[in-house]
């Protein structure tokens, strides 16, 4: 068992580690994401820089490499500490990627792939709850705190583990501290057009 969840944190890795905005902006505009708008490698800035189709379809395929990492572990059977290393592993894949010399994006959506396969009632829930802050502002950082935010409190209403709730805010607060080290040196025009991240 030890040799599967072994395995199974590594494919998960290199899942999260396929950079779908950087394919996109290659194939679709020939640039490269990292230097267009707030560099990042995800699917804001590639909603912005390659346009809404491009930018839905990479986010749907980033949170696709969360939900498919954990999907694989499940099948086959591992147990929850390996379980949970594997969504850490797919976000840091997206985050530090090995195919881009480790720089990536954020992890956000590869973070809601991971906590929607894992608490699916949970995050359907605080689906709901963000909805409303996105609709009226469609302000993905602001939508961001109404989603993962509650999520620990919801969580724990519904009698999850102390693991889990404690999981549900650290894969969080690495999206967060993730964010920070990416745009702390982001010159201010970039900084204010792209960290809006209004889409």
């Amino acid at each position: 068992m030890i040799w599967s969840s072994i395995s199974v944190v590594i494919t998960a890795y290199l899942i999260g580690a396929i950079p779908s905005a950087y394919i996109a902006g290659r194939l679709l505009k020939g640039v490269d994401i990292r230097e267009v708008g707030d560099r990042n490698v995800g699917a804001v800035n590639a909603f912005r820089e390659l346009g809404a189709r491009a930018g839905i379809a990479v986010g749907i395929i980033d949170v696709g490499k969360g939900a498919t990492a954990l999907l694989i572990a499940e099948a086959l059977g591992v147990p929850l500490p390996a379980l949970l290393l594997t969504g850490l592993a797919a976000v840091a894949g997206h985050n530090w990627p090995i195919f881009l010399k480790f720089r990536g994006g954020r992890g956000e959506a590869t973070t809601v792939g991971v906590l929607l396969t894992l608490m699916p009632r949970e995050m359907l829930i605080v689906f709901g709850i963000a909805a409303v802050p996105f609709l009226i502002s469609r302000n993905v950082i602001l939508t961001s705190v109404f989603l993962f935010v509650p999520l620990p409190l919801v969580a724990w209403l519904l009698g999850a583990s102390g693991a889990l709730i404690a999981y549900c805010i650290a894969l969080p607060c690495l999206v967060g501290f993730t964010h920070y080290i990416t745009t702390r040196h982001l010159p201010a025009q970039v900084n204010e057009r792209g960290i809006s991240s209004k889409c």
